[in-house]
């Protein structure tokens, strides 16, 4: 189960101080102990200096070992912060201090510090030995390493010990100051899980951390996109019902009369035909709704690449001729820039020309010429009809708007899909009567 976000940066804070802590120990043990080896070295270094500066021919006038008497204990003392003793140069011990100096052995050895142990004694110990200017006696100093290390953990406990004990304090401001500041999440949260699916207003973005303030910026687009697709998808339903409830009716009349003319052959292949004719236009309703609902959910092309226009323009004008001859109408090409090409969608600009065509050869009348002409900047699609009023060219590309006075049947979709297209591929539709007569449909780039 993966873990709250609370409780994960807890657990790091958790770890990041122990080992913080840790390495701070390790490292402030190492210097201290270096720093009290400098220390009690020199005071070793400083007592048995002192100790040579006495007179010791008059402590040993007597042939017998002293010991330095013990004075009453006030205060906290330990008698391994410092030992000692004087020896004559045959090695007799002449003084001590009365308490581990006595029992400290007598090497021969060249002065300086040494290790080493008390007789009897496992413990070891650090010795500095220092001989008299005129040579007659040794004095050493001892001290056991024991004691440094208790006083270098004294000194590293003092310092580390209280951040140990405000670690939980820190934990418990950190759990408190994480839910406060996570508590705008929280609240998003609870937000989301009790909105409506079909609510598209956007998300409040007051006291969000900066951190998630791009997360909600992009879930308010998301919901602002789902609003507009949610909006196209509406009026798409509401169309395609409005569209297809006359067709569907014309179909059902034509279906009740062929049933009711059994007796007259005439009339029932009359009837017949009307029906095939209303399916093929209910079918080509189907398609360009299809079609047109498509491009609206696109907000960018896939799979594009460079297109020749001219050969586009040509396969399309080879694909309408036929049954352009059949209605009486000519098609011409005409190629000004032939090396025009344009980066798009090879199927989505074919259908946009085809549509142009179509529109041009199912609207003019029998014996009309539609010409098509490839310029550098645009190309254009021109029959030689009567035009277009002005008040219908003005609402002229709107969705199921056909001009009235059209024998032609068709479901006012053709421009509105030729305009989405063009307008995805950065492309600029104009609509016009031409000045020589006849209609224009000029698409530029």
């Amino acid at each position: 189960m993966k873990l709250s976000l609370k409780l994960r940066l807890t657990l790091l804070f958790l770890a990041l101080s122990l080992a913080a802590w840790f390495a701070a120990s390790l490292v402030a043990w190492q210097q201290t102990t270096d720093k009290l080896d400098k220390l009690f070295d020199t005071q070793q270094m400083l007592f048995a200096k002192r100790l040579l500066t006495m007179d010791l021919d008059e402590i040993r006038a007597p042939e017998r070992m002293r010991e330095v008497p013990k004075k009453a204990k006030h205060g906290h003392l330990d008698d391994d912060a410092l030992a000692f003793a004087i020896y004559a140069a045959d090695g007799t011990m002449i003084l001590n201090d009365g308490e581990n100096g006595r029992d400290i052995p007598y090497h021969y050895r060249r002065d300086g510090f040494d290790d080493g142990r008390l007789q009897d004694d496992n413990d070891e110990w650090r010795f500095l030995w220092l001989t008299s200017p005129d040579g007659k006696y040794r004095v050493v100093v001892g001290q056991e390493w024991e004691y440094r290390q208790d006083m270098a953990l004294d000194v590293v406990s003092s310092q580390l010990t209280p951040w140990l004990v405000a670690l939980p304090v820190m934990l418990l401001l950190l759990i408190v100051l994480l839910s406060r500041e996570l508590k705008p999440l929280k609240k998003l949260a609870q937000t989301l899980r009790s909105r409506s699916p079909d609510a598209t207003d956007a998300l409040p973005t007051q006291g969000v951390p900066a951190e998630v303030r791009p997360l909600l910026d992009s879930l308010n687009h998301l919901f602002a996109r789902t609003q507009e697709m949610m909006i196209r998808e509406r009026r798409f339903t509401s169309d395609a019902a409005h569209e297809l409830r006359s067709p569907l009716a014309a179909l059902k009349v034509q279906t009740d009369v062929a049933q009711l003319s059994q007796d007259d052959p005439q009339a029932q292949e009359k009837a017949l035909a009307q029906l095939h004719a209303g399916i093929d236009r209910a079918s080509r309703l189907v398609d360009q709704l299809l079609t047109l609902s498509r491009l609206d959910s696109l907000d960018s092309l896939d799979g594009v690449e460079q297109i020749a226009m001219a050969d586009l323009l040509q396969s399309a004008v080879m694909d309408i001729y036929p049954p352009a001859q059949q209605a009486g109408i000519d098609v011409r090409l005409h190629i000004n820039a032939p090396e025009v090409t344009r980066t798009g969608q090879q199927l989505l600009l074919s259908l946009l020309v085809r549509n142009l065509l179509d529109n041009a050869t199912r609207y003019s009348p029998r014996g009309s010429v539609v010409d098509v002409t490839l310029n550098t900047r645009s190309f254009t699609v021109r029959d030689n009809g009567p035009g277009i009023s002005p008040d219908a060219l003005a609402r002229l590309g709107e969705r199921f708007y056909r001009p009235p006075g059209q024998n032609a049947t068709g479901s006012g979709l053709g421009l509105s899909i030729v305009k989405r297209i063009a307008a995805l591929h950065g492309m600029r539709v104009s609509l016009g009567n031409a000045p020589e007569g006849g209609f224009e449909v000029k698409v530029s780039w």
